[in-house]
């Protein structure tokens, strides 16, 4: 599976999915933003911000800010007021004479002042003032970021790191801007947006451009969802982290498929990879990242007390090169390794009987990370343990399940390998990318 049909689908599963309400945008935004990024950043609407301001016509726009802003426009609004025995602006003899004639018969000292104000708060200036107020909140959100050498800030930021400085002046000590009040939490509106679009100052124009491309954004368009995964989310060359979300939204459509219902989602919060729940007689539980953790499940390699039988370890190193041989028809050496997964649980209805399947992914082709991917999932399976005891081979022997225990995904393959059937046997699966499709149900109905 390219990139292109790898973005391809993820978009649809997006739209789906998350942007559907369904599934939880905390654990979208894990998967989809910059590793350096803090926890700050698994926020879904920030990650979306983020990404916004690195677009190239928006560090465009704070460029020519400075420029823009000395030709603001402005209304100038007219007040009347009454005033008795007083002055205070100019009078308006013709209200004055008919305010006298109609309320205040004989009584000159009664004049009606106009007086004039300059009005900042027409449709025009907030949108501009939202549009700050965007780019200023982020940048300071991600100011450490945009300021470091990283790659996935692209070439957007570097070496404009002084307008950072230059927008906070702006918003800080700018009179206009500061003149132009807050919009409130509906505006802009439409209208607003319409007005600024059709106005003859380019600032205005480009403002309302901008902020119309972040509400398809936050609104999930295709076109937007597309751009956000390809361009300034992650770092371009590293697709690991779509291939891995790219499985689990297969897990969760099959799942769907299989059980005809829903599931609840879950929101991810810190320590708890809990993705998603599909109820029934026999309940199943999707995690996601490490392993689960608040379900008291992990993965310690502890070598055998008994010395009479071989050690777990022993049986790792062993089953694995048997498995990787029997899939690409060679003989290997050993290797060691230790990976993050995806964790299914299948629980009985009165919590008696718990079945697992444990999923590494690994995007590659290349022979010795799919070696080193079966013998991850291999050491999963045997080292995996529940309140401290071993779910597999806990009399010894059967370290690794049934054989439906253990699924490793890959990228698709040009050579020939081992079909799903020729893998029967096996102590665990492997199934490439364009293979989930049609054979992930098959696995799943071994153990569901």
């Amino acid at each position: 599976m390219n990139r292109d049909d790898l973005l391809e689908q993820l978009t649809e599963d997006i739209l789906a999915y998350a942007m559907g309400g369904t599934f939880p945008e905390r654990e979208l935004a894990r998967s989809i933003k910059p590793e350096q990024l803090d926890e700050r950043f698994e926020e879904y609407e920030l990650l979306l911000d983020l990404h916004f301001i690195l677009q190239d016509d928006v560090v465009e726009f704070v460029r020519q800010l400075p420029e823009h802003l000395r030709s603001i426009r402005t209304e100038t609004r007219t007040t009347s007021r009454t005033r008795r025995g007083t002055v205070d602006g100019r009078i308006n003899w013709g209200e004055t004479i008919k305010k006298r004639h109609s309320q205040y018969p004989r009584d000159n000292s009664i004049f009606v002042c106009d007086n004039r104000s300059v009005n900042y708060d027409i449709p025009e200036n907030l949108v501009l003032k939202q549009l700050i107020s965007v780019i200023h909140r982020t940048t300071r959100e991600a100011e450490e970021y945009l300021r470091a050498d990283y790659d996935w800030v692209s070439e957007t930021w570097k070496g404009s790191e002084n307008l950072i400085d230059e927008l906070q002046r702006i918003v800080e000590r700018n009179v206009h801007v500061r003149r132009i009040r807050d919009p409130d939490t509906y505006e802009p509106t439409e209208r607003m947006l319409t007005t600024a679009a059709e106005s003859r100052q380019e600032v205005y124009r480009n403002a309302a451009a901008l902020l119309r491309s972040r509400q398809r954004l936050f609104r999930g368009e295709a076109e937007e969802i597309r751009r956000l995964l390809e361009q300034t989310a992650i770092a371009p060359d590293d697709t690991d982290s779509l291939f891995e979300l790219f499985v689990l939204f297969r897990f969760v459509a099959t799942l769907e498929g299989l059980r005809e219902t829903q599931p609840q989602f879950k929101t991810i919060a810190t320590d708890r990879q809990e993705v998603a729940r599909f109820e029934g007689e026999k309940e199943i539980v999707l995690y996601h990242d490490n392993s689960a953790r608040d379900r008291d499940l992990s993965f310690v390699a502890v070598p055998d007390e008994d010395k009479d039988n071989p050690s777990r370890t022993d049986q790792v190193q062993l089953i694995a090169q048997e498995v990787a041989g029997n899939y690409f028809k060679k003989d290997y050496q050993n290797h060691t390794g230790r990976p993050d997964v995806i964790v299914l649980e299948i629980i009985s209805e009165d919590e008696s009987e718990h079945e697992y399947l444990i999923v590494e992914v690994k995007n590659s082709t290349n022979e010795d990370t799919i070696r080193r991917g079966v013998k991850e999932t291999l050491e999963y399976l045997a080292f995996l343990r529940v309140n401290k005891e071993y779910v597999f081979g806990r009399e010894g022997g059967e370290y690794f399940g049934s054989g439906w225990n253990g699924l490793l995904v890959v990228q698709d393959l040009e050579e020939e390998t081992a079909s799903l059937e020729e893998q029967a046997d096996r102590e665990m699966a492997i199934l490439q990318a364009s293979e989930l499709e049609g054979k992930l149900e098959t696995i799943l109905s071994e153990i569901v």
